[in-house]
C-alpha cells in the first residue's frame, strides 16, 4: 500500500511538472488625464451678515411687532417704543418755532423802518445798528429750533425700531413693558442673513506655502474655485460654493490660515455655527497617472510598490509615489506611466521576474 502511494504521488508530480503554465494574471492598462488634488478642510458656518437691534432713544416697550425666528425685511418695524414724551417734545420745539417766526417779523419790520430815516434826526445811528442786530439774532434763533425740530422728529422716528437688514431674526430678549435706554450693551434681538451663507475654512500654511511652491515651479496648475460641502452627519450638502477669499494673516497658536467659501442657502439647511467639512481643489495635476488602489501596495514605512507586466510577459516590480486617492484610485507622480499594463488581480502568486499569462480586466469590474 505504501508503494502504491509513492507511486501515485510521484505521477501527480509528474503530470502538474507536464501541464504547469504561466499564472494568469489581471491587469489595467493605465492611461494619463488631468487629475485635481482636493484637500479636506474643516470650517464653520457663520451668517453673510448679522446685526443687533439696539434701541437708540430711552423708553418704555409698547409693542413687540415680528415673530421669533421668522424672516424679516430690511425696514421693517420689529419694536414700539412709548413715543409720547418725544411727541409733546416735537410740540413744544414747533411751538418755539412758531414764536421765533413772530419775533423775526417784527424785528426784520423795525430794522426796515428804521433804515428809511437813515440820514434823519428820527432815530440814532446805534438805534439802526440795534434793530439790524436784533433781526439777525432773531433769525439765529429760528434756525435753532428748526434744528431742534429735526433733532425731536428723528429721536420719535427712532421710537419705531426698524431691521436694519434683511434675514431671519432671533428671540426677543425684551419684552413689552420693558424699559430699554439707547446707551444699553443688551440687544433688542439679533438678525442675521442665511442665504447666501458663509463657511470660514482653516489649513495649513505649511500645506498652501507647498501649494505655492507646486505653482510657481510648473508642477500643478491652478484649480476652479468651486467647493463641496459635507454636512455633520457625513450627508453631501447638493449645492456647491465658491472660495471667496483667503486671509493675510497666519493664527500664531495654530498655524493656519483661515479661507471663506461662499454658499447658496435657499433652504436654511445651513447654520451659524454648524461644524462642516469642505472638500476644496487646491490643484491640476497635468497629465497625471491614475493607478487602481489594488494595484498598489505598501511596506511597514508606507513606500507604494506595484507590479507590472514587462517585456516576454515577465513580472517587474516598481517603487511608486502617489499624490493621494481620486474614488478608488492613487494618483501616481512618479514610478508609473501611461500605456504601463499594472497586475491588479493575482498579485499575490507572482513574483518580480516570474513569467504571467496577461488577462486585461475591463473598466469596472
Amino acid at each position: 500500500m505504501a508503494a502504491l502511494l509513492v507511486l501515485t504521488s510521484a505521477c501527480s508530480d509528474t503530470q502538474s511538472d507536464r501541464d504547469g503554465g504561466p499564472v494568469e494574471v489581471g491587469y489595467v492598462t493605465l492611461t494619463s488625464s488631468d487629475a485635481t488634488l482636493t484637500a479636506n478642510l474643516t470650517g464653520r458656518v457663520t451668517a453673510t451678515k448679522r446685526a443687533e437691534v439696539r434701541p437708540q432713544v430711552d423708553g418704555v416697550i409698547r409693542k413687540r411687532l415680528f415673530t421669533e425666528g421668522s424672516y424679516v425685511r430690511a425696514g421693517q418695524q420689529l419694536y414700539q417704543i412709548d413715543p409720547r414724551s418725544y411727541s409733546a417734545a416735537r410740540d413744544q420745539i414747533a411751538a418755539q418755532i412758531e414764536s421765533a417766526q413772530a419775533t423775526l417779523e417784527t424785528a426784520k419790520a423795525r430794522a426796515a423802518r428804521y433804515k428809511t430815516l437813515v440820514g434823519s434826526e428820527a432815530v440814532s445811528q446805534q438805534d439802526i445798528d440795534d434793530a439790524l442786530a436784533e433781526a439777525k439774532q432773531a433769525e439765529a434763533t429760528l434756525h435753532q429750533y428748526r434744528a431742534n425740530l429735526r433733532a425731536a422728529n428723528l429721536n420719535l422716528e427712532y421710537t419705531r425700531v426698524l431691521a436694519p437688514i434683511s434675514g431671519r431674526i432671533g428671540r426677543s430678549s425684551f419684552t413689552p413693558g420693558a424699559l430699554v435706554t439707547a446707551n444699553q450693551t443688551d440687544p433688542l434681538a439679533t438678525i442675521q442673513q442665511l442665504d447666501p451663507i458663509y463657511v470660514d475654512i482653516t489649513q495649513s500654511s505649511a500645506q498652501l506655502l507647498r501649494l505655492r511652491r507646486q505653482l510657481a515651479d510648473g508642477d500643478v496648475m491652478p484649480a476652479s474655485t468651486t467647493v463641496n460641502l459635507v454636512l455633520e452627519d457625513g450627508s453631501d450638502y447638493p449645492l456647491p460654493g465658491t472660495l471667496e477669499f483667503s486671509e493675510v494673516d497666519v493664527d500664531e497658536n495654530s498655524g493656519t490660515v483661515t479661507l471663506r467659501a461662499r454658499f447658496p442657502n435657499p433652504e436654511g439647511v445651513l447654520l451659524p455655527g454648524m461644524f462642516a467639512r469642505v472638500i476644496a481643489p487646491q490643484a491640476v495635476v497635468p497629465d497625471a497617472v491614475l493607478a487602481p488602489q489594488q494595484g498598489i501596495s505598501r511596506d511597514a514605512k508606507g513606500n507604494g510598490t506595484a507590479l507590472v507586466i514587462g517585456k516576454d510577459n515577465k513580472v517587474v516590480s516598481r517603487a511608486v509615489a502617489t499624490a493621494q486617492a481620486m474614488g478608488n484610485k492613487w494618483i501616481v507622480t512618479d514610478g508609473l506611466k501611461a500605456g504601463d499594463r499594472l497586475i491588479v488581480e493575482g498579485t499575490d502568486k507572482v513574483r518580480a521576474g516570474a513569467e504571467v499569462k496577461p488577462v486585461e480586466v475591463k473598466a469596472g469590474k
